[in-house]
């Protein structure tokens, strides 16, 4: 509908309704309706699934379209992004939001700073979706009510042409909400708990979950030690849960992503059930590391399987769990990928130890011999020394083509000694064009970093530190923050109109008219930003 059709819209509303509404105006009833275009969280996720299941049909249409996101862990973080998205680019097409489990246990738990082990309260993690929902809805209504704003002051001169202009900006607005990628660990407890979170995340707003197959209750973070696996049918259960999760809301295409640990997880806490030879257990334990079975020594508590006709001992740690075969990572992760895309899946994710494009590019061919059109979301995770494994392959590629390396030493490779070198140069190029090499080449649909804001908080927080407590005083703010804010454009240097200011005083004006008490005149220190 057009900001003039909602005005008809409201128009006819209020006259409908006497005179004891004739103080209200149809044009700021129809401000405030095309402000707030989304009325609830799953009015978002039916919106944003729509715009992945395009975006996923580019993609399998042309791998240069490829999507990418940031991991945000506040409502103002993804908000801020997506306004530099739109100012930058013009567009959010292809952008996303990822809600990182990680920055949840780290940043929002009441138990304070946690670990990734899905200790933190389950209920934070929809608070946080709707957190971020709420921060960029209001950007909405800022960058309109802006617009509003400059409307009225061209309809004041007289300025037809900018009058026009800004109708018909304000009717192809793009919102800053876009779609999320949010994580729900490993279900946080069995495939009820699952399903009842997962309406909370739908409800909140999400409309692509990311669902990992380590045991809920001995997860660990995807690049620590220690993962534990859980058979097929128990993770597909919890893929199942969400999908009926989505079904009952309504969000009929709401996109499930299966994630594999099985690449760094040597270890189960199951031996799954099977009933014949070859069917999905017998698959899953057919990679258990077993010793045969010797009658005669045979000793107290051992457990046995049967294989090709033998009796085996699997090996079985003091923890009680049972351990892989080395070396079976990758075959465990093609058989997760399958398995989950056969059964509900819609997108997968194979946490892997180094950002390497023909180790992930071989594992989705194989897949893709059964699933031809599977894909990925890729964790560009900082948990990669990238500089180092980047410089490290390129000296690998460089030693097979029979170079002279003598000038490096492999081990040593992160060295400032080696930053103006051709190795590193190239090492730099193959970082710059990773994500576009890994999705054409690797299966890569969606593109994301887990914990980028976490650190750049770190780092900006740090470099703020050492200037203003340090000789620089008060010029390190002023120098190093305000003036490349005014200098860059950067909205929130206006933190005041960032925050709502100008939003509350045109409610104001609504609700009080000529009594209405403002913030923004002509005393208000946020004018001095305006020359």
């Amino acid at each position: 509908m057009t900001y003039a059709a909602e005005i008809q819209r409201q128009r006819g509303t209020i006259a409908s309704l006497g005179q004891k509404w004739a103080a209200i105006e149809p044009e700021m009833a129809a401000r405030m309706a095309v402000q707030n275009r989304f009325r609830t969280g799953l009015d978002i996720a039916r919106y944003t699934a729509k715009i992945m299941r395009e975006d996923m049909a580019a993609y399998d249409a042309d791998p240069a379209n490829y999507t990418q996101s940031l991991g945000c862990w506040h409502g103002f973080i993804g908000q801020q992004k997506m306004i530099a998205i739109k100012k930058h680019f013009g567009t959010t097409k292809g952008k996303y939001l990822y809600l990182s489990g990680w920055m949840v246990a780290a940043l929002r738990s009441e138990f304070g700073p946690l670990p990734d082990q899905s200790m933190h309260e389950k209920t934070s993690v929809p608070a946080l979706i709707e957190e971020l929902y709420t921060f960029l809805r209001q950007a909405d209504a800022r960058e309109l009510g802006m617009m509003f704003r400059e409307l009225d002051d061209a309809k004041a001169a007289g300025d037809v042409i900018n009058t026009h202009r800004l109708l018909r900006e304000i009717d192809d607005h793009q919102t800053h909400v876009v779609p999320i990628i949010a994580d729900i660990d490993a279900g946080f407890g069995n495939a009820e708990a699952t399903y009842l979170l997962a309406k909370k995340m739908i409800e909140a707003g999400a409309c692509a979950l990311q669902i990992e197959n380590q045991v809920s209750d001995e997860k660990q973070c995807g690049h620590q030690d220690g993962k534990v696996t859980v058979p097929h049918e128990d993770f597909l259960q919890k893929i199942r849960a969400i999908r009926y999760a989505f079904l009952e809301l309504g969000v009929e295409d709401g996109i499930i992503v299966a994630r594999t640990d099985s690449l760094g997880a040597g270890l189960t806490k199951q031996i799954a059930f099977s009933k014949e030879p070859g069917d999905l257990g017998d698959q899953y334990n057919a990679f258990l590391d077993c010793d045969e079975v010797d009658p005669a020594n045979i000793t107290n508590g051992q457990v046995f399987i049967s294989r090709n006709g033998k009796l085996m001992a699997p090996k079985r740690l003091p923890s009680n769990l049972y351990q892989f075969r080395s070396g079976t990572g990758e075959d465990r992760c093609v058989l997760d990928c399958i398995t989950a895309l056969e059964n509900g899946a819609d997108l997968l994710w194979i946490e892997t130890e180094k950002p390497h494009v023909a180790q992930i590019g071989g594992m989705v061919n194989r897949i893709r011999e059964v699933i031809p059109n599977a894909k990925l979301v890729y964790n560009n995770s900082p948990s990669f020394n990238w500089t180092l494994n980047f410089r490290q392959q390129v000296f690998d590629a460089w030693k097979a083509e029979g170079r002279d390396m003598s000038a490096y030493d492999r081990a040593k490779l992160m060295s400032v000694d080696y930053d103006g070198t051709d190795l590193a140069a190239e090492a730099d190029e193959r970082i710059r064009t990773f994500q576009k090499d890994a999705a054409r080449e690797a299966g890569i649909f969606h593109h994301l970093i887990t914990l980028p804001t976490y650190h750049t908080a770190a780092l900006s927080t740090d470099n703020l530190a050492r200037e203003y407590f340090g000789e620089a005083g008060m010029l390190g703010y002023v120098a190093g923050v305000q003036r490349k804010e005014i200098r860059e454009g950067i909205a929130c240097v206006k933190h005041q109109n960032m925050a709502g200011s100008d939003i509350g005083d045109d409610h104001k004006e609504a609700f009080a008219g000529e009594a209405a008490l403002k913030a923004g005149g002509k005393d208000n220190t946020m004018n001095q930003f305006a020359a």
